[in-house]
């Protein structure tokens, strides 16, 4: 490890609750934290982990969610508890509570984010949108991460905004973030950072947009699902487009055949979560009748992951700490063949914390199959006396 760094992370695998607490508690433990941040698989008892977590960082301010999938010093994980703790002489950070989102209400928005920001400005008076940032932790099952990442952007500024959805595994059962000392369902927590030290928000996929169109004919917006494609049944055109059998879609091949939309000029990718019985499709993000897509290639994965670091050094030199959203579905494809070992190697040698998503937030939109992440790079009066 540098011994510049002041970042501490971790990573258990531990199979109980308590130990996995305990291991990652006696791992990132450092005097006066101003934060201290968690990834956790939902297979934990979570009631448990909860008051662990409480109990063992008594007096700090700790936030987190559940996952799809864990990322730390020990690689991609599938059962873990990884995280890191930020001292009190490089951050200050101040965090909220956004719940029962299924009311959400944009004009609640403007005050709740106005209150953490004069709270942020309280303890650090030198805030600005040069040295602060904002992360979301959202219920990734909620479907509110448009509204809801859309509204707190507007309300920060020029503030800059990154997240993830919370996971659970691939259960697609319940997701939980992690809020003074309980998980909570229907809920989004809002952190805003403020450091002295060099950062670099980011984001990156590896897909392009093929010339096959789709045109969402009959979408039902609010559970995200699109029954007909061109007119057919959405399950069936999709497939057909792929050269497939309807029954042979999975995770594997959404994975494989995103969609993208154009925003602005930028292809995004609006990944499909699962086939329902009547052949329609759920997706991790918003859709709407009328919407053209068009069918996705990957290009080289870690190339493009490989370019994204490169231009990160170039900006802040190496980072001490990367905190990385990495979508799910990236996840399944990564975890195909040799692949995995080469990015596990490229995100340990980056210093990579983070967890896999059921969606990613960037700036004011909610995306898919992207990986979105911060690093922060080394005080640069440390670099000097090096």
């Amino acid at each position: 490890m540098d011994n510049r760094a002041r970042i501490r992370r971790a990573q258990s695998c531990a199979s109980g609750a308590l130990e996995a607490a305990r291991e990652f508690h006696a791992a990132v433990m450092q005097p006066d934290m101003a934060l201290v941040i968690f990834f956790c698989s939902s297979a934990y008892n979570l009631e448990i982990l909860a008051a662990e977590m409480k109990r063992l960082f008594a007096g700090v301010q700790v936030v987190g969610c559940t996952t799809a999938g864990e990322i730390g010093p020990s690689g991609y994980r599938n059962f873990s508890l990884t995280g890191a703790s930020f001292p009190a002489s490089d951050f200050n950070a101040v965090s909220g509570l956004l719940d029962h989102l299924q009311q959400f209400a944009m004009t609640s928005v403007q005050a709740f984010v106005q209150e953490l920001l004069q709270r942020q400005e309280s303890h650090a008076p030198q805030t600005d949108t040069d040295n602060s940032f904002a992360l979301l932790l959202i219920d990734g099952l909620s479907v509110r991460e448009e509204p809801v990442t859309r509204a707190l952007q507007s309300a920060l500024g020029r503030l800059p905004l990154i997240g993830g959805s919370a996971g659970d595994g691939v259960l697609f059962g319940r997701t939980h973030v992690y809020f003074e000392g309980r998980f909570h369902t229907d809920s989004a927590v809002l952190l805003l950072v403020t450091t002295r030290l060099p950062f670099k928000l980011f984001m990156t996929q590896h897909f392009v947009a093929t010339d096959e169109r789709l045109v969402v004919t009959e979408a039902d917006t609010d559970l995200r699902v699109v029954k007909e494609i061109n007119g057919l049944p959405a399950a069936q055109e999709y497939a057909r487009i792929l050269g497939i059998d309807a029954s042979d879609l999975d995770p594997l091949r959404f994975a494989a055949w995103p969609v993208v939309v154009m925003i602005d000029g930028t292809n995004f990718v609006r990944s499909i979560q699962k086939v329902n019985g009547d052949g329609s499709l759920t997706f991790f993000c918003a859709i709407e009748n009328g919407l053209v897509l068009r069918v996705a290639k990957g290009v080289d994965l870690l190339d493009d992951l490989e370019r994204t670091f490169t231009q990160i050094r170039a900006e802040i030199g190496p980072p001490q700490f990367v905190l990385g959203c990495d979508c799910v579905l990236r996840k399944l494809e990564i975890s195909q063949g040799p692949l995995k070992n080469r990015v596990d190697e490229l995100l340990q040698h980056n210093n990579t914390v983070g967890f896999n998503t059921y969606g990613e937030q960037f700036h004011g939109v909610h995306v898919n199959q992207t990986f979105v992440g911060i690093a922060i790079g080394i005080d640069p009066m440390e670099t000097q006396r090096v």
